[in-house]
């Protein structure tokens, strides 16, 4: 599985992403597509985006989660949610809400939540997918728990609630991204295990080329690189 994050309309590591895909059972893209704070507006922004997913699943089963750059919608209980990404839902593009198995791997994809309404349908939906879990399970969730992955060189900028879940339901991985900087400083990483649970965080880099964690469990190996470099861990 390839994973990425925090693309932010960066179209050329879209591009990137489509020429990588073929090499990959899955591709995951863990949230924030959208660049809130560029001056092209975020409806064009969306309408190119949905353009490069769509290639990118003709290659690849593709997995996105929205991010706290990707809500352009309240809810009934005046809570913040993602409209769009769902609206790219394909045979081969799973997004928010969705549970699909890939070989066999359960994968769930959690969209970001803004209040007690969505965390509460957060909870059912990973109170439903453990049900039908058999073996390896994997969510895709967009902000990382407390830790190393949630550093950003100053300060811890974490989801508490997704430690609460991975102690629940003890997860295979998390798959998560949001914190452009905590693999490339001192004190953060780009891989955790919290328990039994695997937390992988990409981050964020400059250039047409994203960084990004290759995963593969047969081999029991997760590679992340960059234009730091490379690393390898080992997934025991």
């Amino acid at each position: 599985m390839l994973l990425t994050s925090d693309l932010h309309y960066r179209l050329p590591q879209y591009d990137w992403v489509l020429r990588a895909a073929e090499r990959f059972d899955a591709v995951a893209i863990a949230g924030d597509h959208v660049d809130a704070f560029a001056t092209v507006p975020a409806h064009v922004q969306i309408a190119a985006l949905r353009a490069s997913l769509a290639a990118i699943a003709e290659r690849s089963h593709l997995l996105i989660c929205s991010g706290n750059h990707d809500l352009n919608g309240r809810s009934e209980a005046g809570e913040k949610f993602s409209a769009w990404v769902p609206a790219c839902r394909s045979t081969r593009l799973a997004v928010d809400g969705d549970s699909v198995t890939i070989a066999d791997t359960l994968v769930t994809i959690c969209p970001w939540w803004d209040g007690p309404v969505s965390q509460q349908a957060l909870i059912a939906q990973l109170e439903a997918a453990a049900t039908t879990r058999q073996g390896r399970w994997l969510w895709l969730y967009h902000a990382p728990p407390p830790g190393k992955l949630s550093w950003n060189g100053r300060r811890h900028f974490a989801d508490a609630f997704l430690a609460e879940l991975i102690e629940r339901f003890a997860p295979t991985a998390v798959l998560c991204g949001h914190i452009h900087e905590a693999p490339f400083t001192a004190a953060g990483a780009w891989v955790e295990k919290l328990g039994s649970t695997w937390v992988f965080n990409a981050g964020r880099q400059i250039g047409d080329v994203p960084a990004r964690v290759e995963i593969d469990f047969a081999r029991g190996e997760a590679v992340w690189s960059s234009l730091a470099g490379e690393e390898v861990c080992a997934l025991q």
